[in-house]
């Protein structure tokens, strides 16, 4: 009777450690799935993203707008036109990223109205090909295109006090365009203050420096003398 409740002790024994040993497993399992899965999944966001690197993405962030789209026949009368505007030695024209862009290169001894009045009437050459109601004003939640008119009479030696540039702009949200004289800051006087400062913190004032001598009486003392 005793041995047989000893091997039924033993048994039961024996069940209880293998019962507990299989939920160890599990749980070791499942905390490792638990692990490797993100793991994984990050390894492979990392791998993925290492070798589309240096690749173009493909898209078209306009799809459904800018309808009707600018032509090259439109962009080169814009460019023949600008070019009889009085004063108007060069003359450029862009289309990208769904902005015009203008930039008319004028007589060097032009003044800023003169740049803000040819920056105007280089306007009236676009908007005569490409009507602004049309091609740079938002219409049935459609993006459309913004134009920008830059003009200016030095190509170069644009630190000079002679520059001028001018720019109009108009995106399709705006009603009207807008034009500034950029060349000439809006606050001089705040302009003047922080060139001031640059120029403070670039050339520090020196500091006098200490010395030894002591001077008494507007003259110079040393030591030994009566």
């Amino acid at each position: 009777m005793t041995t047989t409740k000893k091997k039924k002790k033993t048994t039961n024994t024996k069940t209880r450690r293998r019962r507990k040993g299989n939920r160890t497993a599990v749980i070791f399992w499942v905390c490792l799935a638990l692990i490797l899965i993100p793991a994984g999944i990050f390894g492979w966001v990392l791998i993925s993203a290492a070798m589309d690197t240096g690749k173009p993405v493909v898209g078209d962030r306009f799809k459904d707008d800018l309808n009707p789209a600018i032509t090259k026949d439109q962009l080169s009368d814009i460019k023949n036109g600008v070019r009889n505007v009085t004063g108007v030695e060069s003359v450029d024209v862009q289309l990208a990223s769904g902005t015009l862009r203008v930039y008319a290169d004028i007589e060097d001894s032009a003044g800023g109205d003169t740049v803000v009045a040819r920056c105007s009437e280089v306007y009236s050459v676009v908007t005569s090909v490409l009507d602004p109601a049309v091609y740079f004003s938002q219409h049935d939640s459609m993006k459309m295109y913004d134009v920008e008119v830059h003009v200016y009479n030095l190509a170069s030696d644009r630190d000079s006090d002679a520059f001028a540039y001018a720019i109009e702009t108009k995106t399709s949200y705006m009603e009207e365009p807008s034009t500034q004289l950029v060349s000439e800051p809006v606050n001089a006087e705040l302009a003047q203050q922080l060139r001031d400062a640059v120029e403070q913190r670039n050339n520090p004032t020196p500091t006098p420096e200490e010395t030894d001598e002591m001077t008494v009486g507007g003259e110079d003392t040393e030591e030994g003398t009566n």
